[in-house]
């Protein structure tokens, strides 16, 4: 008997699928803790939190290409003033 083919319907495959795809599916939100009620508002909190880790990456970029650009320009108008003999004395 086991080594006979089973005949199946198109519809009854589908629903097979389906039936098996939700299976997966719970099993794997169970694995990772996501299988309570409050799932959904922790997948929220957590696209949230990597929203703001991503603004804050461009925002640290930001301010360290700021400081690197104000630090370089500093550099040059302090050189530029001892080149020509600003603020020492003579």
């Amino acid at each position: 008997m086991a080594d006979q083919p089973i005949q199946i319907t198109r519809d009854e495959l589908n629903t097979l699928m389906r039936e098996a795809a939700r299976e997966g599916a719970r099993a794997a939100l169970s694995e990772v803790g996501l299988s309570d009620e409050e799932a959904g508002q922790d997948v929220r909190e957590l696209r949230n939190l990597i929203e703001s880790w991503r603004s804050s990456k461009k925002i640290i970029g930001s301010t360290v290409l700021k400081m690197i650009t104000t630090g370089v320009l500093i550099f040059i108008a302090a050189a530029v003033a001892m080149k020509i003999g600003i603020g020492s004395g003579e």
